[in-house]
C-alpha cells in the first residue's frame, strides 16, 4: 500500500493504492503516515469528447491514455456494438503515433464508448455527400415527422447525445424552427444536441436556437465579445484545434481564449479520424489549448478524465509530479511495479 495524491475530476485528494488480485486499485480517505508515498500522482484515464471510431482502428484505442470517447457520428448499430462491447485490450506495440506499456499481466479493460449515432442533417446537407461518412451514418431530415423519427432511432439505439449538423458552406442547413424543433424532440429523450456549425453566423444560430454543445470551437469567424459572454452562459465547446491551420487555427484558438476567460467550457476532442493523428492524446491539441490559456487544473477538466475510485477504472500515473506540475503528456498506466518500495 501507498499514500497518493490524485484527481477526482474536480480538484486534488488524497488515497491510498494498492494491489488488488493482481490490480493496481485506488481509495479514498487519508492513509496512515507510515505508509510509503507513491513519487508522482494518480489520475482516471482521459476523454476525447470528438472521436469518430469507424474511421480509424479503434482497437489501439484500449491500448492508450484515454479511458472513454464520445463518437459524434457514424452507423447507430455500429457504434451501439462498440458501447455495449467496450473496445477491448489491443496487444502491446509502439509507433511515433500511439502509446502502448507492454505489461506482463495484461489487465482486461475496455475503453468507455458513449456516442451520437448518426449525422442528423437537411436533406443534401454535410456530410450526406462525403465519401468518407461511413454506411448508414446520416440521417436526411427534412420535416418535423422525419426528426422526430431520427431522434427516437437514436435513444432507441442508446446515445448519449444527438448530432446535427449546420455547415452553411457544403450544403443545405436547417431552418430556425426546424432546428429549433430538433432541439426539442431531442431534449424530451433528454439527448443534448452537440451541433457542427460551420459557415458565417452559424456558430451564433445554432446556440441561440438552443445547441448545447459545439463540436468544434468556433472557426470560421471572429466572435465578438458579447457573444462570448452569451456563449460561455448557455454552451459548452468541443476544441478541435489542432485540426486547422493557419489563419482558421489563429482564430479558433483566440475564440477559445476568450470563451475560456469568460467562465466558459471547453472540452478536450480531437476529431479522430479527420486525417492523420495518434489514436491516443494528440500533442498538438494539447499544446493548442494551452496556446488558448488552458493550463493546469484547467487542462485537466477539459480532459474530463474518468473516476479513478470506479472499480474498472483505467489509473494513470505521473511520475514525479505533483498537483502543480501535472502534465497529461507524462501520463502511464499505473502497474504493479510503480508500488514496489
Amino acid at each position: 500500500m501507498h499514500a497518493a495524491t490524485f484527481f477526482d475530476g474536480v480538484g486534488w485528494r488524497e488515497g491510498v493504492v494498492e494491489l488488488v488480485d493482481g490490480r493496481v486499485r485506488l481509495s479514498d480517505g487519508h492513509s496512515d503516515a507510515d505508509l510509503p508515498r507513491l513519487d508522482g500522482v494518480v489520475l482516471g484515464g482521459f476523454t476525447d469528447h470528438h472521436v469518430h471510431l469507424q474511421l480509424v482502428d479503434h482497437a489501439q484505442l484500449s491500448g492508450s491514455r484515454l479511458g472513454r470517447v464520445v463518437d459524434l457520428g457514424g452507423n447507430p448499430g455500429v457504434l451501439r456494438r462498440l458501447a455495449r462491447g467496450g473496445i477491448k485490450n489491443a496487444p502491446a506495440t509502439s509507433d511515433s503515433g500511439t502509446f502502448f506499456i507492454p505489461h506482463p499481466h495484461p489487465i482486461p479493460r475496455a475503453l468507455v464508448v458513449e456516442f451520437a449515432g448518426a449525422f442528423v442533417t437537411a436533406p443534401g446537407g454535410y456530410p450526406s455527400d462525403r465519401e468518407w461518412a461511413p454506411e448508414g451514418s446520416v440521417r436526411e431530415v427534412a420535416d418535423e415527422r422525419a426528426a422526430a423519427k431520427a431522434v427516437a432511432e437514436m435513444a432507441a439505439t442508446g446515445a448519449s447525445c444527438l448530432k446535427v449538423t449546420s455547415n452553411s458552406t457544403a450544403g443545405p442547413i436547417f431552418s430556425d424552427d426546424l432546428f429549433r424543433t430538433i432541439v426539442g424532440l431531442a431534449a424530451s429523450r433528454s439527448l443534448p444536441v452537440v451541433a457542427h456549425a460551420e459557415g458565417p453566423g452559424e456558430a451564433q444560430r445554432v446556440v441561440a436556437l438552443g445547441a448545447a454543445r459545439l463540436a468544434h470551437a468556433p472557426f470560421t469567424e471572429h466572435l465578438d465579445d458579447e457573444e462570448i459572454a452569451r456563449q460561455a452562459a448557455s454552451a459548452s465547446w468541443i476544441s478541435t484545434l489542432a485540426i486547422h491551420d493557419g489563419l482558421t487555427r489563429t482564430v479558433a484558438i483566440d475564440n477559445v481564449r476568450r470563451f475560456h476567460a469568460a467562465g466558459g467550457t471547453v472540452l478536450y476532442g480531437t476529431d479522430l479520424g479527420n486525417g492523420p493523428m495518434p489514436n491516443d492524446l494528440n500533442a498538438r491539441e494539447i499544446a493548442a489549448l494551452r496556446e488558448a490559456g488552458l493550463h493546469s487544473d484547467a487542462l485537466l477538466h477539459a480532459l474530463s478524465p474518468m473516476d479513478p475510485l470506479a472499480p474498472s477504472a483505467t489509473l494513470l500515473f505521473l511520475p514525479g509530479a505533483s498537483p502543480a506540475t501535472a502534465d497529461p503528456l507524462a501520463a502511464r498506466p499505473l502497474i504493479p511495479a510503480d508500488l514496489k518500495v
